[in-house]
């Protein structure tokens, strides 16, 4: 390897992280929102709404002719992009995120390739590689530890449900993305899912009656104090914005199957800030259970991988953050 490909992967590594790190940290910076007052739904509003507001920038920087009419043209699968990968999906997140600790929630939405695994075998009655069944069931007896189903199941049912719900929003947003490859501009599918979302959550999410003084008060984090409007900030354009660019970098400079890896930081990273800002801990058993679930669902994701090369059709899905960011390359 010469120094100019390890230099290329090096920074490529070094942005994938980043990205991961970003992107995971914001569980607990929205949930200390929705501690202070806001609603899961008004927390998810009002991160949508900033990053329009950034996306809508982009496209008249870029000013690219054409992206109105791809916009019309593509109406139906950017509907249903924005109604079940990014508001359902983010705003079902949320509200696991606010009854379960954030390490947990965010690793039940990262169930969502083995849920794609099941859509290709069962419903597609595709051809799906042994690799993605063993990690189907690996990451089945992961989450049945972090569960503790044993014992009747310890966490909130509620949250438990919301968090797979998030994970089918994610499983959609795969397919999608890999269905669409090609056809429709990036950033204009992005945008334009987003604007649906933001939409779309006004009449449920409320936000007249949303406690907007909270952005200007102290805000507790932890033993800390932070000004809401600096949470919300971080929100949007540190694990929003940062992470879609960093991402986007990484995924020009390594490989989609090794990108696709350093997505498995995320859950890791939203764990580590939970525990230090929010003083959330998991016991060893969840911890444990946690390794197992990301161990099958990265395996889960190799086999789809590998067989989607394998029959020479569209490229293969990019999990985890690196797909979203991916989508802001226009």
């Amino acid at each position: 390897m010469t120094s100019t490909s390890l230099n290329r992967t090096t920074a490529g590594v070094l942005f994938g992280v980043t990205s991961s790190v970003a992107f995971g940290a914001g569980g607990p910076f929205a949930k200390a929102l929705i501690e202070a007052g806001f609603s899961p739904l008004q927390a998810v509003w009002l991160r949508l709404i900033g990053t329009v507001v950034v996306l809508v920038g982009l496209c008249l920087v870029l000013r690219r002719p054409g992206r109105l009419t791809m916009m019309v043209r593509n109406r139906w699968s950017i509907l249903v992009y924005g109604v079940i990968a990014v508001a359902a999906c983010q705003a079902l997140y949320f509200v696991a995120a606010s009854r379960l600790p954030v390490g947990i929630a965010i690793l039940l939405e990262f169930t969502g390739p083995v849920l794609v695994v099941g859509w290709e075998k069962l419903v597609r009655r595709a051809h799906v590689a042994r690799e993605a069944v063993i990690g189907v069931a690996v990451a089945m007896a992961g989450l049945a530890i972090v569960v503790q189903i044993w014992a009747g199941v310890r966490l909130d049912a509620v949250g438990l449900a919301a968090g797979l719900g998030a994970a089918a929003g994610n499983a959609t947003f795969f397919l999608l993305i890999d269905r669409l490859a090609g056809t429709v501009d990036p950033l204009t599918l992005t945008t334009g899912g987003m604007t649906v979302a933001m939409v779309l959550l006004v009449p449920v999410a409320a936000p007249w009656s949303a406690p907007w003084h909270v952005l200007g008060d102290a805000v507790p984090l932890g033993s800390h104090h932070v000004r809401g409007w600096l949470l919300a900030a971080f929100m949007v354009l540190m694990s929003t914005v940062l992470s879609y660019l960093a991402g986007a970098a990484a995924i020009q400079r390594l490989s989609a199957p090794v990108a696709a890896g350093l997505a498995y930081v995320e859950p890791a990273s939203a764990t580590v800030v939970a525990w230090v800002t929010l003083g959330e801990r998991l016991t060893a058993t969840q911890i444990a259970g946690g390794a197992v679930v990301l161990a099958g669902a990265f395996l889960a994701q190799r086999g789809i991988a590998s067989g989607q090369r394998d029959g020479a059709e569209s490229p293969a899905p990019i999990l985890g953050t690196t797909v979203q960011v991916e989508a802001l390359i226009p």
